[in-house]
C-alpha cells in the first residue's frame, strides 16, 4: 500500500474521488412495495393504461352527451368493478359510482347533488354539468402504456409504489442493497454503556453511524469495539470481508495507537487517499481492496458524523445507483454574525428554522449534545471574513439523509 498523502485534499476533490471508486451494483428485480426508498436502476415504464377506460370522477348518473337537461328514465347502475352492460340513450340515465365505467352512449355525469329521484323517474334540480364530458376521467389521463413514469436514478417514495403497481408492475429494477460493515476501534470504548469507568467511554459511534446509513436502504452489520491491536483491527477487517463498504470509526489519525492505516495495510488494501481539509474531519482516509471500499473516519463522535454525512452516505448512494448522492444544500440568513473563519473549511452545527440559521455555541468536536440539538451544518469555507447578521450562507440540512 502506497505511503499516505500529506497534503489534505478539498471536500470536492475527495468526494469525488471516492466516489469513482463507486461501481453500481448488480440489479436486481423486486416487487414495489420492496423497493421502497431505493433507486430505479431502469426507467419505470406503464405496462398498462391508467385509467383503463372513460370513468366516473364523481357520484351521480351517466347520460348522453347532447341530454344534460332531463328528464330521465334510470335504466341500470355501474359501480366500481361491476360496469354496466347495456347502452344509454336519449332520456335514460345510468346511476354510477366514482371510479365506475362510464357506459356505452354516455357523455357526461350529473352529479347527485344536481338530480331528485323517485322510483326510476330522475328529473335535474340543479345547475346539471356546464358541457359533456363534466366529471369524466378519460381513459390514459394518467397514464398511458409505454410512458415513463419515473427516469433511472428516481428514488421510490410511497407514492410511486402506488404508481408502479397501478402501472402493471409486478417488478421494478433496482440496485442490490449495498452491504455494509461499521468497525468501532479504541480502547477506550465501553461495549456496555451502563458498565462505563471512568477512564472509558460509551461505544456510541458505531450505533450512531448505523443509524446514519438506515436513511440509505442496506444491511448493517456492527464489529466491535475492537481494541486498539493490530492483530484485532486486521480481524475485524476479516470478519467484515463479507461487505461492499467497511467504515471504521477511530484510529484513522497520527497517534501512537491509531493503527487503522497498519492494519489496512496488512490486510491488503490500497490507501486512495489520507485527509481532508475540512474541520472536523481532517483524518479521513479512503481504501479499497478489490471492490471493496473502506472509509475511515475520526473517532471524534462529532467528526465521524460530519464525515459521514459527506462521504459515507454519498457513498452509500453511488452505490445503489441514486441520480444525485451528494446531499443536497440549501441557502439560509445568519440570525447572528458569524467570527472569521480559519485555515480549513468549517462544518459549523446550527438550527435553521426555514429561513434563518443559528450557528450553536458549542462546536467542539466531542460534543454530542450540541450536535443531537442541531438540525443542519452551516457549510463555512476556509479563510471566510465575518459575515453579520441577516447575510446568506450555504447550509447542510440534517433530515431525510441529505435526500431531496
Amino acid at each position: 500500500m502506497p505511503e499516505p498523502l500529506n497534503a489534505p485534499l478539498p471536500l470536492e476533490e475527495a468526494q469525488a474521488r471516492l466516489l469513482a471508486l463507486a461501481e453500481p451494483l448488480p440489479i436486481e428485480r423486486v416487487d414495489p412495495p420492496s423497493a421502497l426508498g431505493r433507486w430505479l436502476a431502469e426507467p419505470l415504464v406503464a405496462e398498462r393504461t391508467q385509467p383503463a377506460c372513460d370513468v366516473s370522477a364523481m357520484d351521480g348518473y351517466a347520460v348522453a352527451a347532447d341530454d344534460l337537461a332531463g328528464p330521465w328514465q334510470v335504466i341500470g347502475e355501474s359501480a366500481a368493478g361491476h360496469p354496466f352492460a347495456g347502452f344509454v340513450g336519449p332520456g335514460q340515465a345510468v346511476r354510477i359510482s366514482t371510479g365506475a365505467v362510464l357506459p356505452d352512449g354516455a357523455g357526461a355525469v350529473v352529479v347527485q347533488e344536481d338530480v331528485a329521484r323517485e322510483d326510476d323517474r330522475l328529473v335535474l334540480t340543479g345547475a346539471g354539468p356546464e358541457m359533456p364530458g363534466k366529471h369524466i376521467r378519460r381513459a390514459g389521463a394518467d397514464f398511458a402504456t409505454g410512458k415513463v413514469l419515473a427516469t433511472l436514478g428516481s428514488r421510490l417514495g410511497p407514492a410511486h409504489v402506488a404508481l408502479a403497481l397501478a402501472a402493471g408492475r409486478r417488478l421494478v429494477a433496482v440496485r442490490r442493497l449495498p452491504r455494509l460493515a461499521i468497525i468501532d476501534s479504541g480502547d477506550e470504548l465501553a461495549a456496555d454503556p451502563g458498565d462505563c469507568a471512568a477512564h472509558q467511554v460509551p461505544a456510541s459511534n458505531g450505533a450512531m453511524l448505523a443509524a446514519l446509513a438506515a436513511a440509505v436502504p442496506c444491511e448493517v452489520t456492527r464489529h466491535g469495539p475492537v481494541a486498539d491491536r493490530l492483530d484485532a483491527l486486521t480481524a475485524a477487517l476479516d470478519a467484515a470481508a463479507p461487505a461492499d463498504v467497511i467504515v471504521t470509526s477511530g484510529g484513522a489519525s497520527v497517534g501512537d495507537h491509531d493503527l487503522v492505516i497498519p492494519a489496512l495495510k496488512a490486510w491488503g488494501a490500497e490507501l486512495d487517499f489520507w485527509k481532508v481539509a475540512i474541520k472536523p474531519g481532517k483524518p479521513l482516509l479512503v481504501a479499497r481492496r478489490g471492490r471493496q471500499l473502506v472509509i475511515g473516519l475520526p473517532g471524534n463522535p462529532v467528526s465521524s458524523f460530519v464525515t459521514a454525512w459527506l462521504f459515507l452516505l454519498p457513498l452509500l448512494r453511488q452505490l445503489s445507483g441514486a441520480a444525485e448522492a451528494l446531499p443536497v444544500t440549501r441557502r439560509a440568513l445568519l440570525a447572528e454574525a458569524l467570527p472569521a473563519g480559519g485555515d480549513r473549511r468549517e462544518f459549523l452545527r446550527g438550527l435553521w428554522d426555514g429561513e434563518t440559521v443559528v450557528p450553536g455555541l458549542v462546536q467542539d468536536s466531542g460534543a454530542l449534545a450540541a450536535l443531537a440539538s442541531a438540525n443542519t451544518l452551516i457549510d463555512r469555507p476556509a479563510h471566510a471574513p465575518v459575515l453579520p447578521a441577516g447575510m446568506p450562507v450555504t447550509i447542510y440540512p440534517l433530515e431525510n439523509g441529505g435526500i431531496a
